[in-house]
């Protein structure tokens, strides 16, 4: 095996390997959040029809769960209880939104019992 041969074989497996990192290190946030639900980053659409709980990263936003109590075409009103004990609360029409510590929660629309959802962490 001539030299030349040899470092285009190194300078492959340097480059298929750094290539593997790189890759995995962009993968892991998403394949760690999808195992707690697409919303857990605080960046999601979401459509419920029911009073549901909603998973999100307790460190991040300061409570783990997203509490919808109540649909209506009039309101939607949601709660989360902190990981210190405190309770946030709100409620908003459509087209409104309420922000919990640092997640704001936007109604983009309400009929009946159903409401779409679009969180996005707040700045």
């Amino acid at each position: 095996m001539g030299t030349g041969m040899r470092w285009r074989t190194a300078t492959a497996a340097l480059t298929t390997t750094l290539a593997g990192t790189l890759g995995l290190g962009l993968m892991s946030p998403v394949a760690h959040a999808a195992g707690h639900g697409p919303c857990y980053d605080g960046r999601c659409k979401t459509t419920v029809s029911r009073p549901t709980s909603i998973k999100v990263d307790s460190h991040r936003f300061g409570f783990g769960k997203l509490r919808i109590t109540h649909i209506s075409s009039r309101s939607v009103k949601m709660s989360a209880t902190t990981t210190g004990g405190a309770r946030l609360s709100g409620s908003t029409s459509p087209g409104g939104t309420v922000r919990l510590n640092n997640l704001s929660i936007r109604v983009q629309s309400a009929s009946g019992h159903k409401a779409k959802l679009v969180l996005t962490p707040a700045s």
